[in-house]
């Protein structure tokens, strides 16, 4: 198939796309352009030839953007289970924390497995619509696309040009974006001359002038003309008749309808309201008709060229046609449609979405009008799935909702949940402030009550919670009041008045009965009032003992997801490492499947201390980054860009270090005076490698003296403010801080090894110093054992024992080649040279930055599965970890490897597995 007039250049670049994706070498391509120009004809002629592909063809809709994932959810209808599995998801069937999330998984593992399958191309039109869920799996699949046979082809206009499309833009890259401009003047006279039947005469040109060099528009106006009778073409030449032509592009496509009967235009007229694209099943709810009924006008409408096929569906051969028919409406008339519209396929039982498309354009183009009884009944009703697909959606419809009924009830709590959701804290206490004003229910009460005290904690107001929480109390229920107990022991541990928050917990646990809500979040609070105090042991039983009481009642999943968080971190706090990063890896997992993306980046950083910890820098950097900072609570944003800044950092490679530092700076903002211990760590190494160790050292006294509860965020930071204390000469420091390390009420071997490192390095004590690495050998600390070695082959070196000196370096350097920690590693000979110690013969070859050795083990059993023709769904089930975890270590091994695809990994590996036995 020739290219379109005047796309020749165009053309070529989308066929060399195609040819590179036949090999496996996936593409990212954005067509542009004003509506008309060409983008979808080009395309369409481009992946018409695409022979050996799967071609896939979504749309963005105007109407849809406030709905969630719709353009892929439609580019990808078919049989897969996975499909229908996403839809319940988006519909609010399952319970799922963050249904979004966990539908964008199931559409990404259908695309990965496609493409391990056939080389796949997916096209989107009309991606100025795209809502953020559709344009963040659009960046997902763009960054996928270097590693799969995948051709993502979008469409946009130029404008609007909102965040969600200049995501999408940086996601193709500069390269990768193509520019229709209108048609030259040849192009615009053969392409008239080609409609017209002959060579335009000078009237005709003049008209077609008038449509600016945009193909759509040349053509439905010269076909307007001809089928009015409005050209007459004789001689091989085609001009105006005298007869009126139609005055403007909008005259000349309604002109054009008027020539379709009447029962046509009515059905569609039905389709307009729908959209672009519509399923003919919901025409017929609109007109309250069978499908059967709607064949024959339908097959004209698509035989006149005003409709066609698009899959198992229907749309408007261009938006342009739609809009003529359905925006030459009053909007009042509009309103009555589409609220008519949202009752029938209500009615039908279409799902939640398509109703809510059609209940929101009603709304917005109601003005003054009120909402009518079955608008607010539909509404109660759908609110709880609404605020799980689309937060914002759900403001819009239920603020006015609150407005127009003044409903003080169940919309208002709803309301106030989906406010604090879309980030609004202060709209969401507001609301919720008037609303418990208004209502008596004491269900109803302790919702709000919730809600508001959230919205308090985040602005640092926890203690007018603990006030109004007293006053609550007087009227409810006994039920209702253990329940308020629960909110009044979260507030108190807010505030960090840890003994009253456990007492007012304990007291809620006696009061709670059998209701499983109050017990489950009362021991939470016992828990985290045990691990504040520093009594790690005493919080395991709880958690077992929460989880029992949750894992029964589906409704308190959100809450056994944190349970099983903070219990892989205590697990992690008393050394049983092996445990902890199985159950992280465990809860991990579970937060997928519940698509809870705030548990889920919880879930990924708790992991990744405890994989930091153990000395998997690789594997802990695969965690901390698989998620994108604007999906993680600001806490968990800042202690991931601590981690990933530490390695950088200990790796030599500052650059990528500071860069991590910047980006913790935002969430920074928002985390208070609370102290995320390995971004003070990131921060004094970052001081200390600048020659500036007296900040160094006032950063980790300043986060002690805020820490003064939170044992789990003072230990880490002991040794190394002992290390910075001596270098800088403050020995009120070093006694101070040593004194804290040996206050611990639990004898962990880290804690241990704590207290050991910081007295030997204060007494320069090397007996002391080799201890604390024992100590660090039992809890499983690779990088804490580093560290105290280091320090005491220098002290034993000081002694005059340079054999023993010599051991302790060797042990250190060896760990700090195993981290690849060359910035230590390099303070370490620098320093036992000047005793005349080097290295000497290494009991193991040096670890390798790039090739197959350099590979770390979970990369390793990666790249033995690719090399297995196993998709990254199929290696992630295998091996227990999400999608994105697999697509990390791929792109590791691309890089580690200097490879550009999948196939090329298969064919190295089996090479080299062959080789190696």
């Amino acid at each position: 198939m020739s290219a379109p007039l005047g796309r020749a250049l165009q053309r070529r670049r989308l066929d060399a796309a195609v040819d590179a994706v036949r090999v496996g070498r996936g593409r990212v391509l954005l067509v542009e352009g004003e509506p008309g120009i060409g983008k979808t004809t080009l395309v369409r002629a481009v992946t018409a030839a695409a022979t050996g592909c799967a071609v896939r063809w979504g749309y963005g809709d105007e109407l849809g953007q406030d709905l969630p994932l719709l353009p892929v959810l439609d580019a990808l209808r078919g049989d897969d289970p996975r499909l229908e599995a996403a839809d319940r998801l988006l519909r609010g069937e399952t319970g799922a924390v963050d249904p979004v999330a966990a539908a964008s998984r199931h559409l990404l593992a259908i695309i990965a497995d496609q493409c391990a399958a056939v080389p796949t191309v997916i096209v989107i039109d009309d991606l100025q619509w795209a809502d953020r869920a559709t344009a963040t799996l659009w960046c997902h699949l763009a960054r996928l696309a270097r590693d799969l046979p995948l051709l993502l082809i979008g469409m946009a206009r130029r404008v609007p040009r909102g965040t969600e499309l200049l995501a999408i833009r940086r996601a193709a890259g500069r390269s990768g974006i193509l520019t229709l401009d209108r048609l030259d003047d040849d192009a615009v006279n053969m392409l008239v001359a080609d409609l017209a039947g002959g060579t335009p005469g000078a009237r005709l040109l003049a008209l077609a002038d008038g449509a600016a060099g945009n193909p759509l528009y040349i053509t439905e106006l010269v076909e307007a003309l001809r089928r009015s009778g409005s050209i007459a073409a004789q001689e091989g030449e085609a001009e105006l008749t005298a007869d009126l032509a139609p005055g403007s592009l909008a005259a000349a496509i309604a002109h054009r309808l008027d020539f379709l009967p009447e029962r046509v235009r009515s059905v569609l007229g039905a389709a307009a309201l729908l959209g672009v694209e519509f399923d003919p099943a919901d025409v017929a709810a609109v007109l309250g008709e069978r499908v059967t009924d709607l064949v024959s006008a339908l097959e004209e409408a698509r035989a006149a060229g005003v409709l066609r096929e698009s899959a198992d569906r229907l749309a408007f051969r261009h938006p342009l046609i739609r809009s003529a028919i359905h925006d030459d409406l009053p909007a009042a008339v509009k309103a009555v449609l589409h609220r008519d519209a949202a009752v029938a396929l209500a009615g039908s039982g279409a799902p939640i979405r398509r109703v809510a498309k059609q209940f929101l354009r009603a709304v917005d183009l109601s003005g003054a009008a009120r909402l009518d009884a079955w608008s607010t009944a539909w509404l109660a009703d759908a609110a709880s799935a609404l605020i799980a697909q689309s937060p914002a959606l759900a403001v819009r419809l239920l603020d006015r909702a609150v407005r127009d009924t003044g409903e003080g009830g169940p919309l208002a709590a709803r309301l106030a949940d989906a406010r604090y959701r879309t980030g609004d804290p202060a709209g969401a206490e507001e609301v919720a402030a008037r609303a418990l004003a208004a209502t008596t229910d004491p269900d109803l009460i302790i919702d709000l009550h919730w809600t508001l005290a959230q919205c308090r904690a985040l602005t640092g107001r926890s203690r007018e919670s603990l006030a109004a929480l007293a006053a609550a109390g007087d009227h409810l229920p006994d039920r209702h009041k253990a329940r308020l107990l629960v909110l009044t022991a979260r507030a108190h541990r807010d505030l960090g008045e840890v003994d009253l928050a456990g007492v007012v917990a304990a007291r809620a646990l006696e009061a709670a009965e059998d209701d499983r809500w109050t017990v489950g979040w009362a021991l939470h609070v016992l828990t985290v009032v045990s691990v504040m105090r520093g009594d790690v042991a005493s919080a395991l039983p709880l958690f077992d003992r929460a989880l029992a009481v949750t894992g029964a009642d589906p409704a308190l999943l959100d809450l056994r997801l944190l349970l099983q968080i903070n219990q892989a971190v205590a697990l992690g706090d008393v050394d049983r490492y092996p445990e902890a990063i199985a159950a992280a890896t465990t809860v991990r997992t579970l937060a997928q499947d519940a698509g809870g993306l705030v548990r889920l980046a919880q879930a990924h950083s708790a992991l990744g201390e405890l994989l930091f910890d153990v000395g998997r820098w690789d594997d802990a950097l695969t965690e901390v980054t698989a998620l994108p900072d604007d999906v993680k609570d600001p806490g968990v944003a800042c202690c991931d860009h601590g981690i990933a800044a530490l390695i950088a950092f200990h790796r030599g490679d500052p650059e990528r270090g500071t860069a991590h530092l910047a980006a913790a700076a935002e969430p920074a903002k928002h985390i208070g005076n609370r102290v995320i211990g390995s971004l003070a760590l990131a921060k004094a190494l970052d001081h200390e490698r600048r020659g500036r160790a007296d900040r160094a050292l006032a950063g980790l006294l300043s986060c002690l003296s805020e820490t003064a509860q939170e044992l789990e965020e003072m230990e880490d930071l002991l040794p190394e403010t002992v290390r910075l204390a001596l270098l800088v000469g403050d020995h009120t420091a070093t006694e101070y801080v040593a004194g804290l390390a040996e206050k611990s009420n639990e004898p962990t071997a880290h804690r241990l090894g704590a207290a050991a490192l910081c007295r030997g390095l204060i007494d320069r004590d090397p007996l002391a110093l080799s201890r604390a690495a024992e100590h660090y050998l039992t809890a499983g600390r690779l990088f804490a054992r580093g560290r105290a070695l280091h320090a005491a082959a220098i002290a034993w070196a000081q002694a005059g024992d340079t054999v023993s000196a010599r051991a302790a370096f060797t042990a250190a350097d060896d760990l700090y080649d195993t981290l690849g920690a060359a910035w230590d590693a390099a303070g370490l000979r620098s320093a036992l040279h000047t005793h005349g110690i080097r290295r000497g013969p290494r009991s193991r070859h040096r670890v390798e930055r790039t090739g197959w050795s350099s590979l770390t083990p979970a990369e390793s059993t990666v790249a033995e599965l690719v090399a297995r023709g196993l998709t990254n769904p199929a290696i992630a089930a295998r091996l227990v970890l999400s999608p994105r975890t697999v697509a990390t270590h791929v792109s590791h091994i691309l890089a580690k490897l200097g490879m550009a695809s999948r196939t090329e990994i298969a064919r190295e590996a089996a090479a080299h597995y062959r080789e190696s036995g």
